[in-house]
């Protein structure tokens, strides 16, 4: 199996390429930094120049006529904070990332590959509506929204905006760091979620996250989003 991943070089994207690595699979990757896993095909690629997407894309995937599984799992926090208090170009640096980047990336792959399923990493953050994620929970509802519209106009790929829930990455790092919670009562919750199996780490997901990614297709209508947490 070809699988293609964004944001190989550490956290969800990394333990996933390890994961696929080891059962056999190929491995294409990109990410700002190079990824340690010297089998995985890698590509130098920063999300936020969107006009050099393309041509990464192109270096990468030049051999494969096919990806079996791309998992778009690249993406930024931006700062928690009122709405209010975020200003337009923070806001667009989450945008793009999170979400026009992934546009780029979907419309190479349905446009230049036969691509069997695509999955968005999405977020809780994209329907709670909780105060303080901004841009981030704005990002995410729209990915959820364009994985959805995509679904209707390439019929051949299974799409999914998948949630992962609560993992223990760098993002993880900011989140706990954070003293002065204030407003932002979500955050009293993550924080006490490090260190428990309520927040594993990306090594311990990314053994599951293969069968569940199988079961996204077998179960589930292609476009829909899907919480790891309200999976049967």
């Amino acid at each position: 199996m070809k699988v293609f991943i964004t944001g190989v070089s550490s956290g969800i994207g990394l333990a996933l390429a390890e994961e696929y690595i080891a059962k056999g699979h190929e491995v294409f990757g990109i990410s700002r930094r190079p990824c340690p896993v010297k089998s995985v095909t890698w590509q130098s690629c920063d999300l936020a120049k969107l006009d050099s997407i393309e041509s990464s894309l192109t270096s990468l995937l030049a051999a494969p006529n096919n990806i079996d599984l791309a998992i778009l799992n690249a993406g930024i926090l931006g700062g928690i904070q009122d709405l209010n208090d975020a200003n337009v170009s923070q806001l667009k640096e989450v945008m793009d990332i999170n979400l026009w980047a992934n546009k780029v990336i979907i419309d190479y792959l349905c446009s230049n590959k036969t691509t069997a399923q695509i999955i968005t990493l999405s977020s809780g953050a994209a329907v709670n509506g909780n105060r303080g994620w901004s841009g981030y929970s704005l990002s995410k509802a729209a990915l959820n929204m364009m994985t959805s519209l995509y679904s209707k106009e390439f019929l051949e790929t299974h799409f999914c905006a998948f949630a992962p829930g609560l993992v223990d990455t760098a993002m993880q790092d900011k989140l706990c760091s954070i003293e002065e919670i204030g407003n932002f009562s979500s955050l009293s919750r993550i924080q006490s979620a490090r260190g428990t199996e309520g927040m594993p780490s990306p090594e311990h997901l990314a053994k599951k996250l293969p069968k569940l990614f199988e079961e996204l297709k077998s179960r589930y209508t292609s476009g829909r989003f899907i919480d790891i947490r309200k999976m049967a």
